[in-house]
């Protein structure tokens, strides 16, 4: 006997180390965690029910399977559904980075059809923005910088994500940022800090709302807008669309969009965002969420220029607010109600290319290089 007890716990010990190790590996390993605890009590029960010899009638063999089926069954719900929700397609807010990098080859970096008046020598300024920006200071770099390598992680002209290129500006790392005006937290920082940000609008942008290419809903008025992320209405029947929950997707904290919400919203408090995975306990606010689930009931929002990448897939739409189409046309005849500017930031700076390379921005050279972008330059106004 003790032989075979030797042999059972060594059994068990290897098994309940792989146990472990898979959980480890899996991606969405929590969700599996509870039908592998299951499944380990299982198998661990039917090794003591056969050294024993505890099946010996069958009522006892229906009753062990039984139990066993319905507690495999009950903890094979959430992983069901994670996989279930992760069929679901995304739509993606990043673009990809590379495809921009300036004067690489095949490149999709629009270009100057004349050389640009401005040729700027060393030393150069150092760039940053959101990653929506890029494409557009990255054209500014192919028309103005010395033509080399500029990889977008460690050289002059570098590509993150607006609450990164906030934080490397007030840490002097970088000279001049695109991105969109700064969230209050992000000033605070630059306070506490001896700074004040110099911000130069460069261009005028739609901030938009968009939703699953099936909804219904093809307008939203302002006031409804505030209200979805007030939570005051959840039901998409209640704005004409069908009777669903609203899923209403947010930001990561102090990211563009998310800061240009928080300005749209005033004084009224935005819920909690929904917990894309709530059994993780990462609960409430999204705070690292660069895509959004593509539910047929959620709503999401960010500015025209990512939302034009994004629709490439025929996955969204835009919403009309108030009636009013986020079109290139109303951005720049002021119609559309969400408009707002975009900046060339710094917090001062004694080098003379910085602001010879501002001034050119805003000149009408580079002014039409925005358009030729796709933005709506602010010469318009």
């Amino acid at each position: 006997m003790k032989f075979f007890q030797t042999i059972f716990v060594f059994i068990n010990l290897v098994f309940f180390t792989g146990v472990i190790a898979l959980t480890l590996s899996l991606n969405g390993a929590f969700y599996y965690l509870n039908l592998l605890f299951v499944i380990a009590i299982s198998l661990f029960l039917l090794f003591v029910c056969l050294i024993f010899d505890l099946f010996k009638t069958k009522k006892r063999k229906i009753w062990f399977v039984s139990i066993v089926g319905v507690a495999l069954l009950l903890t094979s719900i959430a992983p069901l559904q994670y996989h279930y929700k992760m069929s679901i397609a995304t739509v993606d807010a990043e673009i990809e980075v590379s495809n921009y990098q300036p004067f690489m080859a095949q490149n999709k970096v629009v270009k100057n059809n004349i050389k640009a008046s401005l040729q700027l020598e060393e030393p150069l300024p150092r760039l940053d923005g959101a990653t929506a920006m890029y494409p557009l200071y990255a054209a500014f770099v192919e028309a103005t910088y010395p033509k080399k390598d500029y990889y977008y992680a460690n050289s002059e002209v570098q590509v993150s994500r607006t609450p990164e290129a906030y934080q490397n500006l007030i840490e002097g790392d970088v000279d001049i940022i695109f991105a969109a005006a700064p969230s209050d937290s992000q000033v605070k920082y630059a306070e506490i800090n001896g700074l004040t940000f110099d911000m130069t609008p460069i261009g005028r942008e739609a901030f938009v709302f968009f939703v699953h290419h099936k909804n219904r809903v093809d307008n939203l008025s302002l006031e409804q807008v505030k209200q979805i992320y007030a939570g005051e209405v959840t039901n998409w029947h209640d704005v004409g669309g069908d009777d669903d929950t609203i899923r209403a997707f947010q930001r990561p904290a102090d990211s563009g969009s998310q800061s240009t919400l928080e300005k749209l919203m005033g004084d009224t408090p935005i819920m909690e965002a929904p917990a894309e995975d709530v059994a993780s306990g990462m609960g409430g606010i999204i705070h690292e969420v660069s895509q959004y689930r593509n539910y047929k009931n959620a709503i999401g929002f960010t500015f025209r220029y990512y939302s034009t990448e994004m629709v490439g897939n025929k996955e969204i739409k835009l919403l009309s607010i108030d009636g009013i189409e986020p079109t290139k046309e109303n951005i720049r005849n002021g119609t559309y109600p969400l408009t707002s500017e975009f900046y060339a930031v710094t917090t001062g700076t004694e080098k003379p290319n910085v602001q010879k390379f501002i001034d050119w921005i805003v000149s009408p050279e580079g002014q039409a290089l925005v358009e030729k972008v796709g933005y709506v330059p602010v010469e318009n106004d």
